[in-house]
């Protein structure tokens, strides 16, 4: 069957595809296109922002600004893809095209988190981030064109695939459908970031954002595949052309009459868009006038959204800053947003089968406009409880010296204990092979140190801004050292680790994942990157070694003394002594779960209700012109993101979810006196009222012209006969 064959020829069979229990054969290769292609979107979005952040080392502000641009076009294109779908290509041929560029974007994403490409130097960094960058987002901006594209398209096609006595079976698709929307959303938000966390690379190991990249990638390609493999099966509809462009068109006409028609002489309408009377139908207007009514109350929808995919964006990233060890499960910060399809999952048939009737059993009127807008207070009321976890995250995290101070730590390299006296602080008893519990602060550029006893003075110079540990030898008469301490916590929940060697002879360091190198005597190595759990170092020196095993969690940073008295054997692990420079994370990912439960209630009960309301407020042919609206909030509200981040500035993350917080219930306040003063309309009704009257109009139309045809035929007649008269009279 053609493109250009009609569905509504009354033609039974949609196509050359067979029928399993029912079903034609062909949604099968939809259905797994479906699954495959949103596993592709939602696992790659689910890495997204990280992939900004450790990868091409943007701030926390950036990379949240271009994930939430990057949202925003996935939920622009849809229009695009609708009308070119319904007005040239129609829907077969625009999934085909949009999913080839789709899986070319998704190839791009792939191959820009290669860091060996421009690793030159082979230090596990690349050396042109431009390339990165470019070639990134280029590939972003041809998945959001093809997700986007496609969005509108494949239900719609699936759909097309069943003949008019099919109804049930064609329920069930759509059940089926969005099921495995849910389904490749949960997997893939799942898989992802486990690929995202293993190490990989030619030169260099480092997290595998390529695989975590690549496999979505192939599913894309997959699903491409599949979806051209079951062609020949398909009904393939002639685009009918686009109501949108029509409502467009109309309203566009409506507001130019009324701009010529100005003048104070031209007499007021009831309705705007009542100057459209003199092109368009009577009845396309009142369609337009309900839809307006509805997009009327759209307007405050944006906020919503701004809220809810941040948990995409900033819940992600405070994720990084916890601890994930959930017994001996361990889970990545991204693997966190699992939580909200797992709750959709579970919360959509328990709001439906037990607390809607149980509200309405408590005589409540709880109408579709009343449950939205419970549902956006719920999402308020889940950045107050991500509030109120940064604000336990912020009093973890370590007191880092500002511009205008230092920090020292001080470490004895010997083995006895030393009595050491600074600045503005009490003196100080630091024990053999044992470093401070804290840092001191200091405003001073210059200090001076008495240690010992009889004391040895120094004078320390002090780096700005910076932290710094004091390497007290084991005779303190010798060369005082000072390391250069980290002042951020370790990226990605990494551990910085480093050793200090306070034997005479050089120690080798190593571990499967890293080399510490040679460290010479009295000296220290550079910090090395690693992840959490338990950890085995092998230690040597000439043919004598030795190991040390220690856990780690997440964001911390340790240094580990050799001492001198260190014996290479079994007693190496009592040996080595720990500094911890900056805590592990503490706050347990856990406590991110209640503001995921109410921003997953607040989704139920706003976007389910919200498509509800929309379709049930919807005239018969314009369901997609809501659908399209709807989808243009979504995207507002992750603009609103990128505003918001960009020029608020906040010093503080708990300050910037509380004034999000604080917006989303004022827009709740103003849609709350919307949704008051708003009357609920059957659609079914006006339309089959101005087909009534139109019927009505035409059977008036109807009686004058029989009236009118039997005048002129009594006219006729009349005629007819005076001219046989005249025709006698002559004769006569």
């Amino acid at each position: 069957m053609t493109d250009k064959e009609d569905p509504k020829k009354g033609k039974e069979k949609r196509g050359t595809s067979k029928e399993v229990c029912g079903y034609p054969l062909s949604i099968f290769f939809i259905v797994v296109n479906e699954f495959c292609e949103r596993f592709s979107y939602y696992g790659m979005r689910a890495v997204l922002v990280l992939y900004f952040k450790y990868f091409l080392r943007w701030d926390d502000d950036l990379a949240t600004s271009i994930y939430h641009t990057f949202v925003a076009l996935c939920y622009l294109t849809p229009i695009l893809g609708a009308i070119v779908a319904d007005s040239w290509l129609g829907k077969f041929k625009t999934i085909i095209y949009l999913s080839i560029v789709y899986a070319i974007g998704q190839v791009a994403m792939a191959v820009s988190a290669i860091h060996d490409i421009t690793d030159t130097d082979r230090d596990g960094t690349p050396d042109n981030m431009t390339f990165h960058v470019v070639l990134s987002m280029v590939g972003l901006f041809l998945i959001a064109l093809g997700t986007g594209g496609i969005k509108p398209c494949v239900a719609a096609f699936g759909g097309d695939q069943f003949s008019d006595h099919q109804d049930r079976q064609r329920r069930t698709f759509f059940s089926v459908f969005y099921l495995c929307i849910n389904g490749g959303s949960l997997l893939s938000t799942i898989i992802t970031p486990i690929l995202r966390a293993q190490d990989c690379g030619i030169h260099s190991q480092q997290k595998c954002y390529s695989l975590a990249f690549g496999v979505p990638a192939a599913l894309m390609l997959v699903a491409l595949v599949v979806f051209i493999v079951g062609s020949g099966m398909y009904y393939k509809a002639e685009p009918q052309g686009n109501i949108m462009l029509d409502v467009c068109k109309c309203i566009g006409f409506a507001i130019k009459n009324r701009y010529r028609h100005r003048s104070n002489q031209y007499p007021k309408r009831q309705h705007w868009m009542d100057w459209a009377e003199e092109k368009y139908d009577k009845l396309l207007i009142a369609q337009i006038k309900m839809v307006l009514k509805v997009l009327f109350l759209y307007i405050p929808l944006p906020m919503f959204w701004t809220l809810f995919d941040q948990k995409g964006s900033r819940w992600t990233l405070q994720a990084t800053t916890m601890n994930g060890y959930f017994g001996s499960l361990v889970i990545q910060p991204d693997q966190m947003q699992t939580v909200n399809p797992i709750l959709i999952l579970t919360l959509v048939p328990i709001m439906d089968s037990v607390i809607y009737p149980l509200i309405n059993k408590c005589g409540l009127n709880f109408t579709p406009l009343k449950r939205m807008t419970v549902g956006m207070l719920l999402a308020a009321i889940a950045f107050v409880c991500a509030a109120l976890v940064q604000i336990e995250i912020d009093k973890t995290l370590p007191t880092f010296p500002s511009t205008s101070q230092s920090q020292l730590k001080l470490l004895n390299m010997g083995s006895e204990t030393v009595t050491i006296k600074m600045p503005g602080n009490d003196p100080l008893n630091l024990t053999a092979a044992q470093a401070s519990n804290e840092y001191f602060t200091f405003e001073a550029g210059q200090i001076n140190i008495s240690v010992g006893h009889p004391e040895v003075r120094n004078t320390i110079s002090l780096a700005k801004g910076q932290r710094q540990t004091l390497l007290i030898p084991l005779t303190i008469t010798d060369e005082w050292l000072m390391t250069d301490d980290i002042t951020s916590k370790p990226q990605e929940g990494n551990n910085a680790i480093r050793f200090v060697n306070g034997m005479k002879t050089a120690v080798n360091v190593s571990i499967p994942a890293a080399n510490f190198g040679l460290i010479e005597p009295f000296s220290y190595s550079n910090y090395s990157l690693i992840k959490n759990g338990k950890v085995t170092f092998t230690l040597w020196s000439g043919s004598q070694s030795c190991e040390y095993s220690t856990d780690f969690g997440f964001g911390s940073s340790y240094t580990f003394f050799i001492p001198s008295t260190l014996v290479f054997g079994p007693n190496c692990q009592e040996s080595i002594t720990a500094a911890e420079d900056i805590k592990p994370n503490s706050v347990h990912m856990a406590l991110q779960i209640p503001q995921y439960f109410f921003i997953t209630a607040g989704e139920v009960m706003f976007s389910v209700t919200g498509l509800e309301f929309s379709y049930s407020q919807a005239p018969s042919n314009m369901k997609a012109v809501l659908q399209a609206g709807w989808l243009f909030t979504v995207a507002i509200g992750n603009f609103i993101v990128l505003i918001v981040a960009e020029l608020a500035k906040l010093p503080k993350q708990w300050a910037e979810y509380v004034l999000f917080a604080s917006l989303l219930v004022a827009v709740c306040f103003i849609f709350s006196i919307m949704a008051y003063f708003y009357t609920y309309i059957d659609p079914a009704e006006i339309e089959a009222q101005f087909k009534k009257n139109v019927n009505e109009d035409d059977e008036d139309n109807k009686h004058k012209l029989q009236k009118t045809e039997v005048e002129m035929n009594k006219r006729d007649s009349i005629k007819c006969h005076d001219e046989d008269d005249k025709d006698k009279q002559t004769k006569m």
